[in-house]
């Protein structure tokens, strides 16, 4: 097991906070990515920037061998308010770290520093290519960094990334045998009427009413026609219709999720949603218009990179601390690189209920236990060590 370094305990509890308060949003991460660049600069690692986007590549080329091992980070943050009181709270009243981003860039910066602090840059057997991602929280920055060639030049071989959890209290980690995150679809459903006055209704067709009845069945379906024993998850998250009290408005638009753990659960679903909403038209008489807007697909780690990272946890915090994980239902852009390459993304313990610090993630109060910093970059240098340099110890 590791012992603190205070030292690099403060770096990266000062590099963290730095990024707190300091966050921006999907693809406008350009003060981050900024930041980014300085402090890989700073250590004496190659950077590479984009002219298009945000986000960063840095690299460390060992002394032999082909092997590249990518060690992604997301580095954006939400369009939330931070409700927290903390000295370093965001300085932005319309962005906030409430998903760890800054934690995983940090921690991914302290691999680098504790790479080369360490002598290990001239001592692995092949290369070590950060990831710094913009825009994991819209589903876009993976693909775009990988339709950039991120994963090219030199080739990189396996990913590896970590996420911060709540569930779990800090020293402890978890990591994904197989399915990890679900899959994510956003639908969008627009039901017109015909709007009059809320006195005269018989003159109207009210798509309030029909609306309402498609929020009611489609709670039948996870209830009735998925499997106790698999899962998914329907939200509808928007229901916007009219704006005065005496009036039956014209249109009625609701917005959704749709999460899966399985490709044939997914399909069946969105099957039904289209019969619920066929369903509307006829018994109404109201016109829907339902689109179905893809996006991220189910996350299957790698299970010999999952065991990998496992391996490395246990060499960290030892056997008692790391354990295999359930698939969760939240879904995370990292599938892009698991699709491309061998992969594997794992969940650092974050919370510490004796400090109050058991609030979710994208919540406005959450917030972490730093000592995940240093374990997280523990973690991760032995996963490097494990993998490119193999006798070193």
């Amino acid at each position: 097991m590791f012992s603190s370094d205070p030292a690099l305990f403060d770096w990266l509890v000062e590099v963290r906070r730095h990024f707190h308060m300091h966050p921006e949003t999907s693809h406008q991460e350009y003060r981050t990515t900024e930041k980014i660049a300085e402090i890989l600069k700073s250590i004496g690692i190659d950077v590479f920037l984009y002219d298009d986007m945000t986000g960063a590549i840095g690299m460390i080329k060992g002394a032999m061998g082909q092997s590249t091992l990518g060690l992604r980070a997301d580095i954006d943050a939400l369009p939330i308010k931070e409700l927290n009181s903390a000295a370093y709270k965001s300085s932005n009243d319309e962005a906030m770290h409430a998903c760890g981003h800054d934690a995983n860039t940090a921690i991914m910066l302290g691999v680098a520093k504790k790479i080369v602090d360490s002598g290990l840059a001239s001592k692995i057997k092949g290369n070590v290519k950060f990831i710094y991602q913009p825009a994991e929280e819209r589903g876009s920055g993976a693909k775009a960094m990988i339709a950039r060639g991120v994963l090219e030049n030199p080739r990189v071989d396996r990913v590896i990334a970590g996420h911060m959890s709540p569930d779990l209290p800090v020293g402890k980690v978890g990591i994904f045998r197989s399915i990890g995150y679900a899959s994510a679809d956003r639908f969008v459903l627009l039901i017109t009427g015909k709007g009059g006055h809320g006195a005269r209704p018989e003159e109207c067709v009210d798509p309030v009413v029909a609306g309402s009845l498609f929020v009611n069945q489609i709670q039948s379906i996870v209830s009735r026609n998925i499997k106790p024993t698999e899962a998914a998850v329907i939200t509808v998250g928007k229901f916007v219709a009219g704006n005065a009290s005496n009036v039956i408005p014209e249109t009625a638009l609701l917005e959704g999720s749709i999460r899966a753990l399985s490709v044939r659960v997914r399909d069946q679903v969105i099957r039904r949603l289209h019969d619920i909403v066929s369903g509307l038209e006829k018994t109404f008489g109201v016109q829907c218009q339902f689109q179905i807007h893809n996006g991220v697909p189910i996350l299957i780690n790698d299970r010999v990179v999952a065991e990998s990272l496992y391996d490395a946890s246990v060499q960290v915090l030892g056997p008692e601390n790391v354990s295999y994980l359930p698939p969760i239902m939240g879904s995370e852009d990292f599938v892009y690189f698991s699709l491309e390459r061998p992969s594997a993304i794992m969940r650092l313990g974050c919370s510490n209920e004796k400090r109050g610090i058991v609030h979710s993630l994208h919540s406005p109060y959450f917030d972490i236990d730093e000592a995940v910093l240093e374990i997280g970059t523990e973690i991760f240098y032995e996963a490097v060590k494990c993998y490119l340099s193999h006798s070193i110890k």
